[in-house]
């Protein structure tokens, strides 16, 4: 089950965090997995060589997914290089928090051309390559914020709850041409954010999640995985929640 020997992914900001968790489980299955940077390159490689010392397949590529040139480039090459692309995990994302009336108009910006304008250039460049092969997966990583909002976070929510609207009017375009498109909403994950929280800021977190913890990347990951195989054929333009019952 969840076999995915023969199959190329690319996971951008695949770097560390959840990105980081994605790529090892699905080279765990037999992926061979493509991770993205912009500036971390010493951290990829760190994540690349992890994984080829269990046996897995996994290169790096660096590239900035706010750039839709380098990324329908970088994704291009990349298909060519393996002769295929199979899975597209749209991961990497910026969070510029503060109320509206403090954010500046390029924090905004910002925002919005990395964690929504990188979704479409990935998802465009990697959906040319799946059309020919008539098979694929694309996955983008949305969030519990984009779903139930959160003070202090509105750019960051907004964008998040773009990519839902983008996941669902993309399932339908491609439904007839064998890929799927769907998306992971994760709640509050044990990363290098959240531990950076204070204890009150933390006790405050966990109040509001009623399993009652901060999930692990990768209970997310395994989540990506099973939208990533040939055992979700049938599930399309679909969010999956893994939030630990914040919102439903």
């Amino acid at each position: 089950m969840f076999n995915l020997g023969d199959k190329v992914a690319v996971v951008t900001g695949g770097s560390r965090g959840i990105g980081r968790a994605i790529a090892e489980a699905l080279a765990e299955q037999g992926a061979t997995v493509v991770i993205n940077y912009v500036r971390g390159e010493a951290e990829a490689q760190e994540v690349a060589k992890a994984i080829t010392a269990k046996g897995g397949k996994a290169e790096i590529a660096g590239f900035d997914v706010a750039d839709p040139s380098a990324c329908e480039e970088a994704i291009a090459q990349i298909a060519k290089r393996h002769g295929r692309l199979d899975i597209a995990v749209s991961n990497a994302g910026i969070s510029i928090d503060g109320l509206i009336l403090r954010l500046k108009p390029e924090d905004i910006t910002k925002t919005l051309n990395v964690n929504v304008g990188g979704a479409f250039s990935v998802a465009r460049a990697a959906t040319k390559v799946m059309m020919r092969a008539r098979t694929g997966r694309v996955i983008f990583i949305s969030s519990v914020v984009g779903e139930a909002g959160n003070a202090g976070q509105t750019a960051y929510a907004a964008s998040k709850s773009a990519l839902l609207g983008l996941t669902r009017s993309l399932a339908r375009e491609y439904v007839g041409r064998g890929i799927t498109v769907n998306a992971v909403a994760p709640g509050y994950v044990d990363t290098d954010m959240t531990r950076a929280l204070t204890p009150e800021q933390r006790e405050n977190v966990l109040k509001s999640v009623p399993v009652g913890r901060v999930a692990t990347a990768r209970e997310i990951a395994t989540g990506v995985v099973y939208l990533a195989s040939d055992e979700a054929s049938y599930v399309t333009g679909q969010v999956l929640r893994i939030n630990g019952g914040m919102y439903m």
